[in-house]
């Protein structure tokens, strides 16, 4: 398994409400589940790939993109 993962797909930073503080990054998924996540939707559409096998496959679709 890769260690890169691509970095953050959707970081957003939250401000606190009273202003006293900076507030909060949050890194969301990494890039490299959103691609994942991608490759499934097609994956799932082949009648072919079982469904054991098709997270393990989006991963290595995942891993070729990155």
């Amino acid at each position: 398994m890769m260690n890169d993962t691509g970095g953050s797909a959707f970081p957003h930073h939250i401000e606190h409400p009273n202003g006293h503080w900076p507030g909060v990054t949050h890194a969301g998924m990494t890039l490299r589940d959103y691609f994942a996540a991608k490759a499934m939707q097609a994956i799932l559409n082949d009648a072919e790939i079982f469904w054991e096998g098709a997270a393990p496959l989006a991963y290595q679709y995942a891993d070729a993109m990155l």
